[in-house]
């Protein structure tokens, strides 16, 4: 069972991290792969040596894992940046991967509706 200072400093730590990655993404990386990208989640281990971000990306499935591949090339980058703009030890190993929630929800909207113009 975990105490509950630790469990708060994680849900701090994990929004910081989403907070500042999401600020470099947004703006402060040249790499031209990476798209209109948004950090919608990260989840971060519990002893906070690796956390997974996830990320929505607009467009189409090329574009998608063109900007993916970016991201994962500048993780080195972001890690450090995290590392000296929190004052953190050891930054955890970050790993980006895609966010479909979005789509997917919009999906099931979608059939939704349909079944109800059915009845």
């Amino acid at each position: 069972m975990e105490k509950r200072g630790a469990k708060y400093h994680r849900e701090r730590m994990r929004e910081a991290l989403r907070e500042e990655i999401e600020t470099m993404v947004e703006g402060e990386l040249a790499d031209p792969r990476i798209g209109l990208a948004t950090v919608t989640t990260v989840e971060l281990a519990e002893d906070g040596r690796s956390a997974r971000i996830l990320v929505s990306i607009e467009g189409s499935d090329e574009e998608c894992k063109l900007s993916l591949e970016g991201l994962t090339a500048a993780a080195g980058f972001i890690r450090h940046e995290v590392a000296d703009r929190l004052h953190l030890r050891r930054a955890p190993e970050i790993s980006f991967y895609l966010d479909r929630s979005e789509k997917l929800g919009s999906r099931i909207d979608e059939l939704l509706k349909r079944t109800k113009k059915k009845k």
